[in-house]
């Protein structure tokens, strides 16, 4: 096989143009020289060491969660109550990225990220995503004064935290071979991006996970005991997260059976050859991720059932070839938040294990549904108990 360049291949256009209202230029939706800067620009913002710091905020953010049903089951005064979990997991998501992307402004964050979700709603009716939708182009403006507002706090307060769009405002005026009006679209552009990778994705997963874990209670006890043992008072610290060997398993087939991606796609941007196959230059490569997370040739006979165990020797001794394991992409366009996301899920499914039991309702309905990612098509019901 001739080697391919990472600048061989990109999104496609036809899909980029339309989703140009949600994600403007920033990473998930640039190409060629474009994606090249950004990605030097945004990755070292969620290398680990940076993660572990936000870990006190992930934290903080699941805080009102576990209070509100909490006061859900006192009110109900019985032993559990029923909880649709998919808006009270966005919300708790949504509070996430708004505080490790605009500090003490996060409130004003939520606002944006609401007008963001309607227009991924919009967008996911009557196939919008593949014909486009006019933008909310309000989002930009308030993006950007949260951004000034922020500058004008640090300056104020030297010592004050930075936080991630202040540090990515830094990097990109501080690149002189980028142009000088790149900085502020970069900024507006990835703050979409990053809202819809590390919010909407890591909710959807944490919904997938509870309801996994609703159905089979005996991976549910194997992550409490664990988290018990490994945090003494309950509340996750950074350095101890790699010590939650089963749940960090449990995460990984979640992914494997509902990855929030339904498929990778690139554009040839030259005529290039991929072992015997020549494949001209303006072709659209498709995979399909769930269908690989569930080849038996890959994953063996038990491909489509709940089997995390797989996992206990790492995604290298998983399936018969470890690159078809995909949720996060793969290759150069790996997701810059996989650590964001996998360390988000440890903390917040680590915090709600400890505190509640839970089984699935009679009345969930099991209907996948693809709407820009993939997630549960009427929710997720669980009867939670307080531990």
């Amino acid at each position: 096989m001739n080697k391919l360049m990472t600048l061989d291949l990109g999104k496609p256009s036809h899909i980029t143009n339309n989703l140009a209202s949600l994600l403007g230029n920033g990473i998930l939706r640039a190409n060629g020289v474009s994606w090249s800067h950004q990605r030097k620009l945004v990755a070292p913002e969620f290398f680990m060491e940076k993660v572990k710091g936000m870990v006190d905020l992930m934290i903080e953010s699941a805080q009102p969660l576990l209070t509100k049903w909490d006061k859900a089951i006192e009110a109900k005064g019985s032993d559990e109550v029923e909880i649709e979990v998919d808006e009270d997991l966005r919300s708790l998501a949504a509070d996430v990225i708004s505080r490790v992307c605009f500090g003490h402004s996060h409130s004003k964050g939520i606002e944006v990220f609401s007008k963001l979700r309607l227009m991924q709603k919009k967008m996911s009716k009557h196939g919008a995503f593949l014909f486009g939708i006019k933008g909310l182009r309000e989002v930009e403006s308030l993006i950007w004064e949260l951004v000034e507002k922020r500058k004008e706090e640090c300056s104020e307060k030297p010592s004050s935290k930075k936080d991630l769009m202040q540090l990515l405002l830094e990097a990109a005026m501080s690149d002189s071979s980028l142009p000088k009006d790149f900085a502020k679209q970069f900024i507006v552009d990835n703050c979409k991006n990053i809202y819809f990778a590390g919010h909407e994705t890591v909710a959807v997963t944490e919904s997938w996970a509870l309801m996994l874990l609703a159905v089979y209670p005996e991976w549910q006890d194997r992550v409490r005991k664990e988290v018990a043992q490994v945090f003494s008072n309950g509340i996750p610290n950074a350095d101890d997260l790699p010590l939650l060997k089963t749940l960090t398993m449990v995460i990984q087939e979640v992914l494997r059976l509902y990855p929030p991606g339904a498929f990778v796609s690139r554009e040839v941007y030259k005529d290039t050859q991929i072992g015997e196959l020549n494949v001209p230059k303006g072709v659209c490569l498709w995979t399909l991720i769930p269908t690989i997370h569930r080849d038996p040739e890959i994953w063996g006979p038990n491909a489509n059932e709940f089997e995390p165990e797989r996992f206990k020797d790492g995604v290298s001794k998983a399936c018969k070839y470890p690159q078809a394991y995909v949720p996060f992409g793969v290759g150069p366009r790996l997701c810059v938040g996989k650590n964001f996301a996998m360390v988000q899920l440890k903390v917040v499914l680590a915090l709600i294990i400890s505190r509640f039991s839970f089984s699935l309702c009679p009345s969930y309905k099991h209907a996948p549904a693809y709407r820009m990612i993939i997630e549960p098509g009427h929710g997720v019901q669980i009867l939670i108990h307080k531990i």
